[in-house]
C-alpha cells in the first residue's frame, strides 16, 4: 500500500449506535468540538446505521432545491441537517454511516489533501473487500455496473481550526427508488454523473454490513476500543439544534 499523510492514524473506534440520525450527527459534532478543544488524542472512527429512513440536507443546502417535501411528508420521512457541506442525500436501513474526527494542531491540510486522506485509504480497503470502487468527482466513490461508473459512497467535511470531522455514506442494501421519490436532481453534480437521474446514477455495494465495517477499521487502523463519549452534549446539541426547525428550515 502507497504511503500517504494521515491524521494521527492509528485511530480509535467508538461503536456507539444511537437510535436517531439526530443523534448520531450530534455525536459527530461532540466529537468534533473535543478534537478542536484539544481532548481527542487519537482521531476516532465510528460506523452507524440508520433504524429508519431519513433526509438531510448539508449544512448549506437550500429546502426547495433538494427535496421533495410533499413526498417527504406522505411518506413519514423525517427532514434534518447535518453541519457538515455537500449535498442533501436519503440514508436508512441498508446505508453504512462512517465518520472520522481528528484534531489538527496546525494548519489544516487543504481541502483537496483531506479528500485523499480519507478516501484513499477507504477505497483500498473496500477494494480488498471484494468490491472494486474508485474515487470520482471531490469526494464519491464509484464501482462500475454494466460499463457505467455509479457511485456507492457521498461524503462531506467540516473543518474547525484545529480539527476536522469527515463523514459519509456507503450504500450497500438500501432501497434506491426511494432517493428518487424524495430528492429532486440536484443543483450541482460531478462531471461523471453526466446528468443521470439518480436511478441510473446510483448502486450498491452488496458486500454486507460486517464487511463494510471491517473496511472503514482497517482503512483507519482503527483497533482500539474508545468507550467515553459524552452524552450530556449530544442531548444538548439535539435539543438546541438539530430538532430544531430553525436549523433544518433556515435555507427554504
Amino acid at each position: 500500500m502507497s504511503q500517504r499523510p494521515r491524521l494521527g492514524a492509528p485511530a480509535d473506534r467508538l461503536d456507539v449506535d444511537l437510535p436517531t440520525v439526530a443523534e448520531n450527527l450530534a455525536l459527530d459534532e461532540a466529537l468534533l468540538a473535543e478534537a478542536h478543544a484539544g481532548r481527542l488524542a487519537s482521531p476516532v472512527v465510528r460506523t452507524w446505521m440508520p433504524r429508519r429512513p431519513t433526509v438531510v440536507l448539508g449544512s448549506s443546502s437550500h429546502v426547495a432545491r433538494e427535496i421533495d417535501l410533499e413526498a417527504c411528508r406522505a411518506e413519514g420521512i423525517d427532514v434534518v441537517r447535518r453541519p457538515s457541506g455537500g449535498l442533501t442525500v436519503v440514508i436508512g436501513p441498508g446505508c453504512l454511516m462512517w465518520s472520522v474526527v481528528a484534531a489538527v494542531p496546525e494548519a489544516s491540510p487543504a481541502i483537496d489533501q483531506l479528500h485523499a486522506m480519507m478516501l484513499d485509504p477507504l477505497c483500498e480497503a473496500i477494494s480488498a473487500a471484494g468490491r472494486r470502487v474508485i474515487r470520482r468527482g471531490s469526494s464519491d466513490l464509484a464501482l462500475e455496473v454494466d460499463g457505467d461508473e455509479r457511485k456507492v459512497s457521498g461524503n462531506a467535511l467540516r473543518v474547525r481550526r484545529h480539527a476536522v470531522l469527515y463523514h459519509g455514506t456507503l450504500l450497500d442494501d438500501f432501497d434506491l427508488d426511494l432517493i428518487s421519490r424524495l430528492l429532486r436532481h440536484p443543483p450541482r453534480e460531478p462531471d461523471y454523473r453526466a446528468g443521470r437521474g439518480h436511478g441510473a446514477f446510483l448502486a450498491n455495494l452488496a458486500v454486507g454490513r460486517v464487511a463494510l465495517e471491517r473496511a472503514v477499521h482497517r482503512a483507519f487502523a482503527a483497533e482500539t476500543v474508545r468507550l467515553q463519549w459524552s452524552p450530556e452534549t449530544v442531548a444538548m446539541l439535539v435539543h438546541e439544534r438539530y430538532l430544531e426547525a430553525s436549523w433544518t428550515q433556515r435555507l427554504p
